[in-house]
């Protein structure tokens, strides 16, 4: 049965674990969005493969597999954008990284931005982020969900890794409401391989980086 820790974000964070009994693993958490996520279009910048980026969005009976993950390529950062096939009233991240000093040392959520890249992360901030633990287990990151009720794309900032020269995160999940949209999703085009002498990494955004009022 699924068995994960849970975290809440803005400084509090709980360790509590979430048990869903009675669920067959594959389903897992009954408003599991990964059937909602519009993997086709994931984006993974400063991938050392940035095809992968669709393929840590997996179903929750593969959370735990290793073979398959999205590693950063110039440096520590990574940004992942994730749009869904509808609107969503997000509840939580899920997320698997490491191992060791390869987990980041925060992800910062920017919902509904299109188009978001390195060369204007830096001037944002995010509506909420989180400090990842060591481990590897997936975690369970509550959002709080005024912030975040009509979500149609995330983008998740990776600012640095836990002392390794690179960054790796192996599953990516959502737990929320789903609803159609009436319109056809926003597809943002991306360099497949963008030009690495491009990506200056952003100075700052270490592993005490916190935004502004948080």
């Amino acid at each position: 049965m699924p068995h994960n820790h849970s975290h809440d974000g803005c400084g509090g964070e709980s360790h509590d674990h979430d048990h869903d009994h009675g669920l067959p693993e594959e389903v897992g958490h009954r408003d599991n969005l990964y059937a909602r996520v519009d993997r086709a279009n994931v984006v993974a910048l400063n991938a050392e493969d940035p095809e992968k980026g669709p393929a840590i969005i997996k179903p929750w009976d593969q959370r735990l597999d290793e073979e398959t993950y999205v590693e950063s390529d110039a440096d520590d950062q990574l940004i992942i954008r994730v749009p869904f096939t509808g609107a969503v009233k997000l509840r939580a991240l899920l997320l698997k990284a490491g191992p060791g000093d390869q987990t980041p040392a925060k992800v910062a959520l920017f919902p509904n931005v299109e188009h978001l890249d390195f060369s204007d992360i830096a001037d944002m901030k995010p509506v909420q982020e989180f400090t990842i633990p060591q481990g590897r287990d997936v975690g369970e990151y509550h959002v709080m969900p005024a912030k975040f009720p009509n979500v149609t794309s995330i983008t998740l900032f990776f600012p640095a890794s836990q002392g390794a020269d690179t960054t790796r995160i192996y599953y990516v999940g959502f737990l929320g409401q789903w609803s159609e949209r009436k319109f056809e999703p926003v597809v943002t085009v991306y360099e497949s391989k963008p030009n690495l002498a491009d990506h200056d990494k952003i100075q700052g955004l270490n592993s005490n980086w916190s935004a502004p009022g948080t």
